[in-house]
C-alpha cells in the first residue's frame, strides 16, 4: 500500500484557533509543521526562508494590526496562505497586489463557517425582496466573546454589504455586543407596524470556523489568486 503524504501546513497565529486548527488539521490530510504565536513572529521576522521552506501551505489567524504584514511576507516567499483575521481589509489592494506579483494564492474571509456563507445568501435574498417595500426598517446586530477586537465584527459588515449591494438603499441600523464568552451570533431583522421578520446565525463553537480554514487550505494549495470562501464553497 502506498501511504499518501500530508501536506505540510504553518500556522501564523497560535491562540485558540490555531491550537484548535491543529487539533483538526490530520482530518484534512495536514501536518502542522511550523506555529507562530505572538511572540515568536512579534515583527514577522519569524516569517523567514528557512522556515518556510518546507511549508506547503499556510493558516493565518492574528490581529488585524499584524495580518497584513504576515500575509505580505508570505505572499513574497510564495506560501499560498488562508486568512481569518478581520478587521484588516483597508489593506487588501496592497496584499492583492503582492500575492499575484509572486503568482502565489490567498484565500480571505471575515468567517469561514459554511452555515454563515448559506445564511449571507439568504441575507442577501431577504433583502432584494425587501428593498422596495418602504414600510419596512432593517437592523444587523451581533454579539461575540470580550476579547474580540473589532466591533462591528467583519462578518456583520459583510452582511450589511451583501444587502446594500442588491439594492437595499433604506438605512440599516447597525450594533454590537461584546462579552462573556459566547461565540458569534449574527441577526438582519427587518420590522413594520405589521410584523417583523428575523434572520439569525447561532455559532456553537469555534470548529465550525476551523473546519472551514482547513476546507480553504486544501483548496488553494496549488492554486493562484485571491479568492474568498464563497469562491472554496460555491465555484
Amino acid at each position: 500500500m502506498v501511504m499518501q503524504t500530508r501536506k505540510r501546513l504553518a500556522l501564523v497565529g497560535y491562540g485558540k484557533m490555531g491550537r484548535l486548527i491543529e487539533q483538526l488539521a490530520p482530518d484534512y490530510g495536514f501536518q502542522v509543521v511550523l506555529a507562530l504565536d505572538r511572540a515568536k513572529n512579534a515583527d514577522t521576522s519569524a516569517i523567514d526562508p528557512d522556515s518556510f521552506r518546507d511549508v506547503d501551505v499556510a493558516i493565518e489567524f492574528s490581529t488585524p494590526e499584524a495580518a497584513p504584514r504576515n500575509l505580505l511576507r508570505l505572499a513574497a516567499l510564495k506560501v499560498p496562505a488562508v486568512t481569518g483575521t478581520t478587521g484588516w481589509l483597508a489593506h487588501l489592494p496592497e496584499v492583492t497586489a503582492a500575492v499575484e506579483k509572486s503568482d502565489t494564492g490567498l484565500v480571505w474571509s471575515a468567517n469561514f463557517s459554511v452555515g454563515v456563507a448559506i445564511f449571507r445568501r439568504l441575507v442577501s435574498r431577504a433583502a432584494e425582496l425587501m428593498r422596495d417595500q418602504e414600510e419596512y426598517g432593517a437592523w444587523a446586530w451581533e454579539i461575540h466573546h470580550d476579547a474580540k477586537k473589532d466591533a462591528p465584527s467583519g462578518t456583520l459588515l459583510s452582511l450589511v454589504r451583501t444587502m446594500e449591494e442588491t439594492g437595499y438603499r433604506r438605512s440599516i441600523d447597525v450594533s454590537s455586543n461584546r462579552a462573556g464568552k459566547h461565540p458569534g451570533t449574527h441577526e438582519i431583522g427587518f420590522d413594520s407596524a405589521a410584523d417583523t421578520i428575523t434572520l439569525r446565525h447561532v455559532a456553537r463553537s469555534r470548529e465550525g470556523f476551523a473546519r472551514g480554514a482547513l476546507k480553504s487550505a486544501s483548496w488553494i494549495a496549488g492554486r493562484k489568486g485571491v479568492y474568498t470562501f464563497d469562491d472554496v464553497l460555491f465555484g
